[in-house]
């Protein structure tokens, strides 16, 4: 007798869409990574504390230079995420007919806690191959910033870990200064 392996169905984004269109998606929090359609982790408190801590820094620190979105969808070759905070490039009215395209973006952020292996896997990689040219994962276990650049087939090519004494400077607003500490601030 044959075994016979069941087969994971992948969909395309259009396919996905279409999904979301006809409401049989609706009420879920997804995303499609790769063409699988993934439940998205309910944030807990802190995760949306400092969440929210960042992007409203990052706001600040960008008015007039660039859009910041939070847990909305950017549109990737065959996924489209939710990441935590984006920071895209204007004028924000070019994404009433898109979500940010990878060239749109300077910036995206996730924050971990439960997701962090996932995050600086998964993500990471699928991020990395999409050339989003920076990459940061709030890690709120560690109380710590983890800031990955130059992207480079399913990696990045630098790695650097901030501590909260630290300072970061994204790569598209060298002249911004972010206090790490900042991120944690309560």
């Amino acid at each position: 007798m044959a075994v016979i392996s069941p087969k994971i169905a992948h969909f395309t984004v259009e396919e996905y869409h279409q999904m979301v269109e006809c409401g049989i998606l609706k009420e879920r929090r997804l995303e499609l990574i790769d063409g699988l359609i993934l439940e998205i982790s309910p944030e807990g408190t802190e995760h949306a504390y400092f969440e929210e801590n960042l992007a409203k820094i990052l706001e600040r620190l960008t008015v007039g230079r660039a859009y910041v979105r939070e847990n909305k969808p950017i549109a990737l070759s065959n996924s489209e995420p939710e990441p935590d905070i984006v920071v895209a490039k204007l004028p924000r009215s070019q994404y009433i007919d898109h979500h940010p395209f990878p060239e749109n973006i300077e910036l995206l952020v996730e924050v971990s806690k439960a997701t962090r292996s996932y995050d600086i896997s998964t993500k990471k990689a699928l991020y990395s191959q999409e050339k989003i040219p920076e990459y940061w994962v709030v890690d709120i276990n560690a109380r710590k910033l983890i800031v990955y650049r130059f992207p480079e087939a399913e990696d990045y090519r630098q790695q650097r870990e901030f501590s909260a004494s630290e300072t970061v400077s994204p790569l598209a607003f060298s002249d911004i200064s972010i206090p790490v500490s900042d991120i944690f601030a309560i």
